[in-house]
C-alpha cells in the first residue's frame, strides 16, 4: 500500500492541515509528519548533529506525526522511517502567506519539504494562499478557529489540482509544482502555469537593542523583472498560479560565464 505524505511548515497545529488531510484522504491514503512548531522562512534545512524527536499526536481526529525539526525533516522521515507503507507523493502546504517571486520561494519551508519529496523521485507539490491587498490582519484570522471553512475551501481546490494533475501525469521533466492561490479561490478559479517572477525585498531585521537584531518585516517585495506572465502577476489577478519549478541546472548556460571562461 501506498500513501500521499503531507506535511508543512507550519506546524501541527496549523489549521489548514486537518482538512487537506481528511480531503487528499477522500480518495488515497494520507499520512501526515509535519514540524511541532511552526519552522517558516527555514527553506530545506536538514537537522544535521541534533536529535529529531518524534511523537503521535492527533489534530481535529487526524493522527500526525510530530516532528521536532524542519519542514524537510519531516518529509524526509515520512518518505523513509515513520511508517510502514511508501509514499508514493508528497503534498506540503496549505501555506498562510504566498510562496510567489524568487525572494521568498527560495526560504520558504513548504517548498523546502516538497524538494526533499522530489529528491526521493516522488511526485511533489506546495501549495499556498495569501490575501495580496490585506495580509496582516487576514493571516491574524487565519490562525483563529473562524478561519476553518476557508481552509477547507483551500483544500478543496488543492485536491482538485493534485488529481487534474496526476490523472495527466506528473511532468517528468519537473520537480516540484507550487501552486499559490489567492484568498477568495474556488474550485472554478482559473488556473495559469506561470514563471516564477524576479524579486527581491530589502532588510528583514530590526535593532532590539544595540547588538541585538530580531526578524520584522520592514520592507516590502520589490519586482525586479518578468511579471508578464509570473506567479505574482496570476494571483494579483486573482488567478490560481501554477508554477512548475525544476531543481538541477540542466539546460541552464551562461554565455557571461562562458566569456570568462572559454
Amino acid at each position: 500500500m501506498t500513501f500521499i505524505l503531507v506535511t508543512n511548515d507550519d506546524g501541527v497545529d496549523s489549521l489548514s492541515l486537518p482538512p487537506l488531510a481528511r480531503t487528499l484522504g477522500r480518495s488515497s491514503e494520507v499520512r501526515v509528519a509535519a514540524p511541532r512548531v511552526e519552522r517558516s522562512w527555514i527553506g530545506k534545512a536538514i537537522s544535521r548533529f541534533d536529535e529529531v524527536d518524534v511523537e503521535e499526536v492527533e489534530r481535529d481526529g487526524i493522527s500526525m506525526m510530530s516532528v521536532a525539526g524542519y519542514p524537510a525533516d519531516a518529509a524526509q522521515l515520512g518518505i523513509y522511517r515513520l511508517f510502514d507503507e511508501e509514499a508514493s507523493m508528497v503534498v506540503s502546504g496549505v501555506n498562510i502567506g504566498a510562496n510567489f517571486g524568487s525572494a521568498y520561494l527560495i526560504g520558504s519551508g513548504t517548498i523546502g519539504a516538497a524538494v526533499e519529496g522530489s529528491i526521493a523521485r516522488l511526485p511533489a507539490f506546495a501549495f499556498s494562499v495569501v490575501n495580496v491587498g490585506h495580509f496582516a490582519e487576514w493571516a491574524v484570522r487565519m490562525r483563529t478557529p473562524e478561519s476553518i471553512p476557508d481552509w477547507e475551501r483551500y483544500a478543496d481546490v488543492a485536491a482538485v489540482i493534485v488529481d487534474e494533475v496526476m490523472a495527466f501525469g506528473f511532468p517528468e521533466d519537473i520537480d516540484v509544482i507550487t501552486v499559490n492561490m489567492p484568498a477568495e479561490v474556488q474550485i472554478d478559479t482559473p488556473r495559469r502555469v506561470t514563471h516564477v517572477a524576479t524579486s527581491k525585498y530589502g532588510a528583514l531585521f530590526k535593532e532590539q537593542r544595540p547588538g541585538v537584531y530580531k526578524h520584522q518585516w520592514v520592507s516590502d517585495m520589490e519586482v525586479t523583472d518578468g511579471l508578464w506572465g509570473s506567479d505574482i502577476q496570476a494571483v494579483t489577478d486573482g488567478k490560481i498560479a501554477i508554477t512548475p519549478m525544476k531543481i538541477s541546472a540542466a539546460g541552464v548556460d551562461s554565455q557571461a560565464l562562458r566569456d570568462l571562461w572559454p
